[in-house]
């Protein structure tokens, strides 16, 4: 078999699966998944179609030139389904989405969009800087939240993608500058689209698949009985017990500053079955997630109180742990679809005096903070 068969193999091959995968998702009604992967999806496959060396092989035409625009978005798509599996609260905001808006326009331009004489002023280097600022941020967001994540296998992989990325990254930027921005020999184009489908079916497969086995029953709060009747060893008992005093007593989810460190230190557990009795037991990957549940029931107690009617909303966010106005918001509009006010009439027809503070008042896109 030829280099140019096997080329044509793997481009043929590989945009043909990312778009069976696509389709597979939205059957199978994994919507969120295939929301951030079908557009990176269609760009590989542009990127698939146009990176060969052998001009006769790339399509020609207007299906050529959208191939070629379609792979100039293939980057920032990729870091937003990356951000999206390590964290399924994700939702492009803030500085991430202005990123991924200032990528698109830039890499629209260079592509010719707007004509060959703007396509030719250098902006692929101001990609190059935009893609390493992306890896930057992807690798503190993975590094930042890899503590407080109870899927191990995701928890395992976070180190790997940041290594990998970060060294793609940077041995394309040594080749660029050693080599030039046109150096692209066939079997450097091979492997270079290998590895690219490899990376991104195994970040799907992080993102697909099911997190630790949960029981059957399904346990509605940390202090709620379970719905069936089982049997639970002494320990787990003491842990369940444990946690109870714990969220209902020392009301430790209302500390800010609280570590998952911290937490399993409290529980006097190890490690490894504070993670399980959280993931497999009360249905949260993650740790974040797990005391932001309580937070927000802390919260809609404090909303619905008369004692509290008159509270401003930032004292209402400090006190029920959040560490910033804008993380309330954003976690209870992610769970209630409305602002706290809006959810208090509509829950309890009370109305509250609107304030410049409330979501709907203020700007949609916020930057995450590390308590979201």
């Amino acid at each position: 078999m030829s280099p140019g068969e096997i080329d044509v193999i793997v481009r043929v091959a590989g945009a043909t699966l990312l778009l069976t995968v696509s389709a597979f998702l939205w059957l199978r009604g994994e919507a969120r998944t295939g929301l951030f992967f079908l557009p990176l999806a269609v760009c590989l496959c542009g990127f698939l179609a146009g990176n060969t060396p052998d001009a006769a092989l790339r399509l020609g035409g207007i299906a050529g030139d959208a191939a070629r625009m379609l792979s100039g978005f293939a980057a920032v798509f990729l870091w937003l389904f990356c951000l999206s599996v390590f964290d399924r609260t994700f939702r492009p905001r803030g500085l991430v989405l202005a990123t991924g808006i200032l990528w698109l326009g830039i890499a629209a331009v260079d592509r010719g969009i707007l004509g060959e004489a703007l396509a030719s002023k250098g902006l692929s280097w101001a990609l190059i800087a935009i893609c390493l600022g992306m890896v930057i941020h992807l690798a503190w967001r993975l590094i930042r939240d890899r503590p407080g994540d109870l899927i191990d296998e995701r928890r395992s992989a976070r180190v790997l993608v940041v290594l990998l990325l970060g060294g793609q990254l940077l041995a394309d930027l040594l080749i660029d500058v050693v080599m030039g921005l046109d150096w692209q020999p066939r079997s450097f184009s091979i492997v270079q689209n290998a590895a690219v489908l490899v990376f991104t079916g195994w970040l799907l497969h992080l993102q697909v698949r099911p997190s630790e086995p949960r029981p059957a029953f399904a346990v509605r709060s940390a202090v709620d009985p379970a719905p069936v009747q089982i049997t639970l060893s002494p320990e787990a008992i003491r842990l369940r017990e444990r946690l109870r005093v714990l969220i209902e007593e020392e009301r430790i989810h209302l500390d800010p500053d609280l570590t998952f460190d911290r937490f399993v230190a409290l529980m006097g557990a190890s490690d490894r079955t504070v993670r399980l009795l959280i993931n497999q037991q009360l249905g949260h990957d993650h740790f974040r997630t797990f005391l932001n549940s309580h937070r927000l029931t802390e919260a809609r107690r404090l909303l619905a109180d008369p004692a509290h009617r008159h509270d401003k909303l930032i004292s209402i966010a400090m006190d029920s742990g959040f560490a910033s106005l804008a993380s309330f918001n954003r976690v209870f509009h992610d769970a209630e679809a409305c602002s706290p006010g809006a959810w208090l009439q509509a829950t309890l027809g009370i109305a509250r005096a609107p304030t410049v503070t409330e979501w709907g008042t203020m700007p949609p896109f916020e930057t995450r903070s590390a308590d979201s």
